[in-house]
């Protein structure tokens, strides 16, 4: 695997986003429902968030008002790297779309209205470009 990259400008030039395939959903889970089909979670005052698959979320019952399309960031940020998020969540604020972040140890991870991964991923392309 490739170094982690810290250095903003080599970043956001190596951006590479890519299309995880599906529609992504966030649930509020007890801990029973919803955990073993998890991709990711997070503990939160309100009970646990969960990010699934929306059949999986949809077989599950579980309730959610946000269906989302997942792009990576396949390059290989560090994660002491600043300004990673601040420049790719403005970039995309400036077209008007949402954007979640989940960052990885390797890699971020954008979950953005599904209806929208196009205009983002060519936002995301565009700012790659310089």
């Amino acid at each position: 695997m490739n170094q982690a990259q810290a250095h903003l400008p080599t970043l956001l030039a190596t951006l590479a986003p890519a299309v995880r395939p599906g529609r992504y959903v966030f649930v509020t889970s007890d801990g029973g429902r919803g955990v073993d089909d998890a991709l990711a979670s997070v503990v939160e005052e309100e009970g646990l968030s969960l990010l699934l698959r929306q059949d999986d979320a949809d077989a599950l019952g579980l309730d959610y008002d946000y269906v989302a399309g997942w792009i990576t960031l396949t390059v290989h940020s560090a994660l002491d790297a600043v300004g990673l998020t601040a420049a790719v969540s403005g970039a995309l604020a400036e077209s008007g779309i949402s954007c979640n972040v989940i960052a990885g140890r390797h890699h971020d991870h954008l979950l953005v209205p599904l209806h929208r991964v196009d205009d983002a991923l060519a936002v995301l392309v565009s700012l790659s470009l310089g």
